[in-house]
C-alpha cells in the first residue's frame, strides 16, 4: 500500500507532480495512483475498462522523446522504472474522471483537492499575468 494512505498530502506535494506537456498542465498515471491509494496497474486497468470516458483532452499516453524529456527532468527515475509501458497523463479534466472509475473514498477526494490545485494555480498564473501586463504599461 501507499506510503500516503492515510497520510495528509500537502499542496506543494500536489503541485510537484504537475507537469507541463502539450502546453497543457498534467499528472502521471504513477503519481496519481499514489496519491490515490492504489496501484499503477489498477488505475491503468480502470482506465482501459473505461476508456470512452478518456478522450485526449483527458488524458494521453507520452511519446518516447517525452518520456527521455521527463527522465533528464528527473520528473521520471528513468526509462526502466516504468517497466516497459510509456505512462499516461491526465489533464484537470482526466483528473476530475479518474475518481469516477476508482470509486473510493479516497480517490474523491483526492480528486477534489487535486482540481483546487490546478484551479488556484490557474489563478494564480493569471495574476501574475495581469501584474506583469499592468508593470509594462
Amino acid at each position: 500500500m501507499s506510503p500516503l494512505k492515510n497520510a495528509v498530502v500537502p499542496d506543494e506535494v500536489v503541485l510537484s507532480k504537475i507537469y507541463l506537456l502539450r502546453n497543457q498542465k498534467v499528472m502521471l498515471d504513477r503519481d496519481l495512483a499514489e496519491l490515490y491509494g492504489v496501484k499503477p496497474i489498477r488505475l491503468r486497468e480502470q482506465v482501459k475498462r473505461n476508456k470512452d470516458r478518456f478522450p485526449e483532452n483527458f488524458m494521453f499516453q507520452l511519446t518516447e522523446e517525452e518520456v527521455s524529456n521527463m527522465v533528464s527532468q528527473n520528473a521520471i527515475p528513468s526509462k526502466q522504472a516504468l517497466g516497459g509501458t510509456f505512462p499516461y497523463v491526465f489533464t484537470e479534466h482526466g483528473v476530475l474522471m479518474l475518481s469516477n472509475v476508482l470509486k473510493s473514498e479516497r480517490a474523491l477526494k483526492m480528486s477534489i483537492r487535486i482540481i483546487e490545485i490546478f484551479v488556484k494555480l490557474r489563478e494564480t498564473l493569471l495574476l501574475h499575468k495581469d501584474v506583469a501586463s499592468s508593470r509594462s504599461r
